[in-house]
């Protein structure tokens, strides 16, 4: 055992001794009883995509750079045998009995080292939550993806965990910002570490801290899963840079970070419209030509992925002289201006209060975030860790 295994398990050995629990009770719960106090606290950034967000799927080349804005997660795990998900960005309260779930029949589950989700799990996943067949709305499939890796990571214990997840996001759903792999990324390196599939890195004394690149790769596997129960078939840029951070190129899978990311400051404006990126990528599938796949921008409108709000957004920051475009699937959603280096702090006002104006909601933040980590309670902000519940 290393000297970091050695000095946790003396840790979580004084706590059992300072807080016993019923050993039974632990046994049912699936893990160690000192583990039931180890609250994980995880965050990831959302994505914009600089250029290729329809022509990845095709197998061209996408250029994606974390945002700083992030989506955080509290895990806290218990022995009271349920495991409860709150999200109050989209207003969803679930909670299961353990030992109802411990009966089901999860051998669909079992078909290679990271199960890919086929239809009919699917279907399975939504009879366990008591959801509508025909259900297809962010709340449903944010609680299927949940189900899917809680049930599919935690199910090779030898019982499943008793705990609450709480995940409160900065990232507004549905707008092409990466919001659901945000939250896939971050369900799946909590369960990975509360499961000892990965370590935790956050030693004592520390505020914030990374996986490895090894660990990175089981999350971004993981979450890929996740995305792929919200979305039919992601691409995968968006958990990869949820995941890495920085900036990304990505290429029919292959991902490669960029050393020099720009760091650039942006104003993000939301149209406030929402799209389905999953309906948007079938219709460019079935609308595609060959003369338009290597298009870019102002074209993306002659794919039908456009919208007159984000025209709009064009034509307010045109006219002082800045540049913006779209981002993600389009249709709605988002879109990112550039902020020039030197561009007085007046005339981002102005042009912030333009686009207010219009009815958008319009942010300056910048590009480059790191990606997925763990935290202290102590390293998040109040309004964070209010959200969270973080006493």
């Amino acid at each position: 055992m290393t000297s970091q295994g050695s000095r946790r398990a003396g840790i979580r050995t004084l706590i059992f001794l300072i807080f016993p629990v019923d050993c039974h009770t632990a046994l049912l719960s699936g893990f160690p009883s000192a583990m039931l106090s180890e609250v994980l606290l995880v965050s990831s950034p959302g994505k914009v995509i600089l250029h290729g967000e329809h022509a990845v799927v095709h197998g061209k080349v996408a250029l994606a750079v974390a945002l700083n804005l992030r989506t955080f997660l509290r895990l806290q795990p218990h022995s009271n045998g349920k495991v409860s998900l709150n999200l109050p960005n989209i207003g969803v309260r679930q909670v299961w009995d353990v030992a109802r779930l411990q009966l089901l029949d999860t051998s669909f589950m079992e078909q290679g080292d990271v199960p890919a989700p086929v239809p009919e799990q699917v279907e399975k996943l939504k009879e366990v939550a008591g959801l509508p067949e025909d259900c297809a709305a962010a709340e449903c499939l944010a609680v299927l993806a949940f189900l899917y890796l809680y049930l599919a990571i935690c199910g090779r214990q030898r019982a499943l965990p008793s705990l609450d997840i709480v995940v409160w996001s900065e990232l507004p759903t549905g707008a092409g910002l990466g919001s659901s792999a945000a939250y896939s990324v971050c369900l799946a390196a909590a369960l990975l570490t509360l499961c000892e599939e990965i370590p935790n890195p956050l030693e004592d004394g520390e505020h914030t801290s990374r996986w490895s690149e090894e660990n990175l790769e089981l999350i971004n596997k993981w979450a890929f899963q996740g995305e792929r129960v919200i979305h039919g078939n992601p691409s995968g840029v968006d958990n990869a840079v949820s995941t890495w951070g920085g900036a990304l190129r990505y290429q029919q899978g292959k991902i490669s970070s960029l050393k020099r990311a720009p760091a650039l400051q942006i104003l993000l404006t939301n149209t406030k419209v929402p799209r389905s990126t999953k309906a948007l990528v079938a219709s460019v599938r079935n609308r595609l030509i060959k003369e338009l796949i290597d298009m870019n921008q102002h074209h993306l409108n002659a794919l039908g992925v456009g919208h007159a709000s984000l025209d709009r957004l064009c034509q307010v920051t045109t006219a002082r002289g800045l540049h913006s475009k779209l981002t993600g699937a389009g249709g709605g959603g988002c879109g990112i201006t550039l902020l020039r280096p030197g561009l007085e702090q007046e005339e981002v006002e102005a042009t912030k209060q333009a686009l207010t104006g219009c009815g958008f909601d319009c942010w300056e933040t910048s590009i480059g975030a790191p990606g997925v980590s763990v935290h202290s309670a102590t390293s998040l902000d109040g309004p964070v860790r209010q959200a969270l519940g973080v006493l």
